[in-house]
């Protein structure tokens, strides 16, 4: 919005042409989605706890976690907000790849919302039940999915990137769009397993956008893109602007998510960021570094599908607890340990994935 204005006004001063370099408005995106997070949340905490809105414990976890009871929930709609917000301020809204990834965002958060309120509002213990969550997610996943397909304009836009190796590009044709689906709806499900903790979820989101947010401004930069042999997309660097703003956006709610939380993200704000980081991984083409820089939603993912698996076949658990950031919890690892511990290793792996840029 504000650079359809700036492009305006640069007829009368050209010093307004700074707004059209991407990094400058990617800058003011992280700055503009923080400066709402620290605006708004307050009110929002308040209104949220006037309203009741409080999170359920389960009883069979951790004894340390049954003092968070009540705490206020939905926090998450604060970073969709300031998200929102950001990106349509400083965002080229004439680029197709924003409105995808934002629109895909939003939508999921939409699914999270509704999730919330059966469970907070209207006390119904099941919330959103599961088959009508994945059905959402799934329509919503595939909609984005078969956009990105029918709207690729060159053939990187749909081929499968190997990090590490400069010359492999496979094609996958109308495949694509079945790995598009399972990347954005399975990030979404392993970004809401992972917030259990305290900020345990929300940092390691950060991390991983503003890396998404490096490969996508590389990969709309024609030289940049040919010096480290990666395909170079027109148009894709705007989404760095979006990354800009979810990274903002992160770490102001992570200024009250911190131990001890004073809100919780809740599904509203799990689901979205989940689907965010997939949707940004596709478009950017790097679905397999995300794999690596999300280790750690990857894991958390892992150790349910194994809990479950061992479970039914052998009646055994294989875990004190899944996801597996319970377990570390039960074995009597502090709650700060836990989290910290896993924001350093999501460090070391969004490193590795940012390494793959050059070494190829």
């Amino acid at each position: 919005m504000l650079m359809m204005l700036a492009d305006y006004l640069t007829q009368f001063d050209s010093g307004f042409g700074v707004l059209r370099y991407i990094t400058l408005r990617a800058i003011l995106a992280v700055l503009t989605a923080l400066l709402i997070s620290f605006l708004v949340g307050p009110a929002m905490i308040r209104r949220l706890t006037a309203y009741k809105v409080g999170q359920t414990v389960r009883d069979d976890g951790p004894q340390s976690h049954l003092k968070k009871a009540g705490t206020p929930t939905m926090g998450g709609a604060l970073i969709l907000v300031a998200v929102a917000i950001s990106t349509l301020l400083w965002a080229d809204l004439s680029n197709r790849y924003v409105w995808i990834v934002l629109l895909t965002t939003l939508s999921f958060g939409l699914i999270g919302m509704y999730d919330d309120y059966r469970k907070l509002v209207l006390k119904d213990s099941r919330g959103l039940p599961g088959r009508w969550k994945y059905f959402w997610q799934s329509l919503f996943g595939g909609a984005a999915a078969y956009v990105l397909y029918t709207t690729a304009v060159v053939p990187a836009e749909t081929q499968l990137i190997l990090p590490f190796f400069k010359d492999v590009l496979i094609d996958l044709g109308p495949l694509f769009m079945v790995l598009t689906y399972f990347v954005i709806v399975g990030s979404s499900n392993a970004v809401n397993l992972t917030d259990g903790l305290d900020g345990l979820a929300i940092l390691p989101t950060v991390l991983v956008a503003g890396a998404l947010g490096i490969f996508a401004y590389a990969s709309g930069h024609a030289q940049i893109a040919n010096y480290l042999f990666i395909p170079n997309l027109q148009g894709v660097g705007e989404v760095a602007i979006f990354c800009g703003a979810l990274v903002g956006a992160g770490l102001g709610f992570l200024w009250f998510n911190a131990y001890p939380a004073m809100v919780f993200m809740g599904d509203v704000g799990s689901l979205a960021l989940g689907a965010a980081l997939g949707v940004v991984a596709v478009v950017v083409r790097q679905e397999v570094v995300l794999f690596i820089m999300g280790g750690i939603f990857v894991m958390e993912t892992l150790s349910v599908i194994m809990q479950v698996a061992s479970f039914k076949l052998t009646g055994k658990r294989i875990f004190r607890m899944a996801p597996i950031h319970h377990h570390f919890e039960l074995k009597g690892w502090p709650e700060p340990r836990v989290i910290v511990r896993f924001w350093i290793i999501t460090v070391i792996l969004v490193l590795v994935g940012l390494a793959s840029l050059k070494v190829r």
